[in-house]
């Protein structure tokens, strides 16, 4: 049974994120799929993790859960020491919009609200934390000179870097992205990555998903999935 409760790392004193024998089922007819059976993971603040591996081996699903925008269907999921999992999805919610930062891919914008306006609803749904000025928040990742720009009028690496701002716009613990540098070219890529390795110097614990080298050698350290399960 060991082998199918792999625990990352066992010393994490100063950890922002631990996850303890996560599981997760999803069923189908009569078939049964184990998306993820039994990872474990623990990232300190400050530290980067890449989780790569084929497709299909539960990466997606494993971050869903660490968010709480997936509920696992055993073990457990904590935010600075604060339960995550078997809550209700408000409380969930409640404590990823104070708590961490999502990066996804294509859906991190509101396309009817101005990138300034994003980053406020964000800070807005985050209400007892200290609200940074939006002009900041925009300025740690270069998008200063586009606050009043819709999504529609952003380059593919503009958006990347919006997208970002928003993650970034409640100061989070926890910083979670999904290939976030999968549709930029070499440039752009380089820079996401760059201000990634910011935010974790700020003490931030980041968490990326991704099938890019570039990006996992540049992370403190890497997981990789296979079947549901972490490879030694």
């Amino acid at each position: 049974m060991e082998d199918d409760h792999q625990l990352v790392r066992v010393d994490c004193v100063n950890c922002s994120l631990v996850a303890t024998d996560l599981y997760r089922f999803y069923h189908a007819g009569d078939e049964e799929t184990l998306a993820l059976r039994g990872v474990s993971l623990e990232v300190d603040a400050g530290e980067i993790v890449a989780v790569t591996g084929p497709s299909g081996s539960g990466k997606s699903t494993l971050l869903a859960c660490l968010a709480g925008l997936d509920e696992p269907d055993g073990g457990m999921v904590r935010i600075a020491d604060e339960p995550l999992s078997r809550r209700s999805e408000t409380e969930r919610a409640s404590i990823r919009s104070r708590r961490i930062g999502v990066l996804l891919q294509n859906a991190n914008l509101l396309e009817h609200l101005t990138v300034a306006e994003n980053v406020r609803l964000v800070q807005h749904l985050a209400r007892n934390r200290s609200e940074r000025p939006v002009a900041a928040v925009l300025g740690e990742v270069g998008m200063g000179n586009r606050s009043r720009s819709h999504p529609s009028e952003l380059s593919g690496g503009e958006l990347a870097r919006a997208g970002l701002a928003v993650a970034l716009a409640n100061d989070p613990s926890v910083v979670l992205a999904d290939e976030p540098t999968g549709e930029l070219d070499h440039g752009n890529a380089a820079k996401l990555i760059a201000l990634l390795r910011d935010r974790a110097r700020s003490g931030s614990a980041v968490v990326v998903v991704t099938h890019s080298r570039a990006l996992a050698a540049e992370a403190d350290r890497t997981i990789v999935l296979r079947d549901g399960l972490v490879q030694a």
